[in-house]
């Protein structure tokens, strides 16, 4: 079943690209930006955290961390932040668990969707945003979002 605006976000324990673990529960009162995405390399999925990356400095500023979470493996999560100038954590959710603890869908039933969720410093999720056609979407509702949990501070 999927989260709604107002949940609890569930316990987030999963390895990053270089093997470090990776907890929600460690964040220290940090907002959490955990965006869900299809695949490493992909048109979509380049574009959407190449905007993370160069909102990655803003996003820090006003207090959020920034994670990705597909299937790939950490090999391919390197490869493609290596190549991208990836600053946050990229998170191999290989067994699609924290995707179902989430209840992020698969669109038509095939693909992983597309899904942002912004987490408040208590863990609760604030905003959630799903659109598979638009990464860079993602970017600009994340940031409206962080700064609006900032300004309500």
């Amino acid at each position: 079943m999927a989260l709604a605006v107002g949940d609890q976000a569930p316990e987030i324990r999963l390895d990053d690209q270089n093997g470090v673990s990776r907890s929600n529960s460690e964040l220290g009162g940090r907002i959490l930006v955990l965006f869900f995405y299809p695949k490493d390399d992909t048109p979509g999925c380049t574009a959407e955290a190449c905007g993370f990356r160069d909102s990655f400095e803003e996003l820090q500023a006003l207090g959020a961390e920034i994670w990705g979470v597909s299937g790939d493996d950490a090999v391919s999560h390197r490869r493609f932040s290596e190549r991208h100038g990836l600053q946050f954590p990229l998170l191999s959710d290989s067994d699609q668990r924290l995707r179902r603890a989430f209840g992020v869908p698969k669109t038509l039933g095939l693909l992983p969707a597309r899904v942002t969720y912004v987490i408040d410093a208590s863990g609760t999720i604030r905003h959630i945003f799903n659109n598979l056609l638009d990464g860079p979407a993602h970017v600009r509702e994340a940031s409206r979002i962080v700064k609006e949990l900032q300004n309500a501070a």
